[in-house]
């Protein structure tokens, strides 16, 4: 009977996902790293709207800081093209950190801090100069991307009343 019951136990277990290892989650957070970090800054900073589009899954979404709603990769690379024509022609975009936390092991949030210059905002519009991201991304067929983008300017908060 024993036997029969510490069969079972091993099958059982055998089934049950593994946790993530420390190696495989440091290698995960590497990748995510550079996906919201190095790879975004480049293609922001050479203005590649299909490179940076190229970053988000087929059908990720960004919600800018103007709380404007990009739905899926063409139109992501759509609208960047146009901004990067214009507002965005001059503009560099520098990250000065990125804090990952995993919610499972083929998904993280991504916080990242920015900084930009050289924004051209037509009259009426705030123009950008730091912020911070949400980014979740998903690992998709090995792959991390980024599944949906919130952008926030940062305007200081208010003095303390005396």
């Amino acid at each position: 009977m024993l036997c029969r019951f510490l069969t079972l136990a091993i099958l059982f277990s055998a089934c049950m996902p593994l946790p993530l290892r420390a190696a495989d989650l440091a290698t995960d957070e590497s990748a995510i790293r550079d996906l919201v970090g190095a790879r975004q800054q480049q293609a922001w900073n050479k203005h590649d709207a299909h490179a940076y589009a190229e970053l988000f899954a087929e059908d990720g979404d960004v919600v800018n800081v103007m709380a404007w709603w990009w739905k899926g990769r063409a139109e992501i690379e759509s609208n960047l093209t146009r901004m990067f024509a214009g507002v965005f022609h001059e503009s560099t975009l520098t990250f000065t950190q990125v804090d990952v936390r995993f919610l499972a092991p083929e998904i993280a949030i991504a916080h990242v801090r920015w900084r930009m210059t050289g924004a051209h905002m037509p009259p009426g519009l705030p123009e950008p100069r730091e912020g911070l991201q949400t980014v979740t991304v998903q690992k998709r067929i090995g792959k991390w991307l980024i599944a949906a983008f919130q952008n926030t300017n940062y305007v200081p908060p208010p003095a303390a009343a005396p």
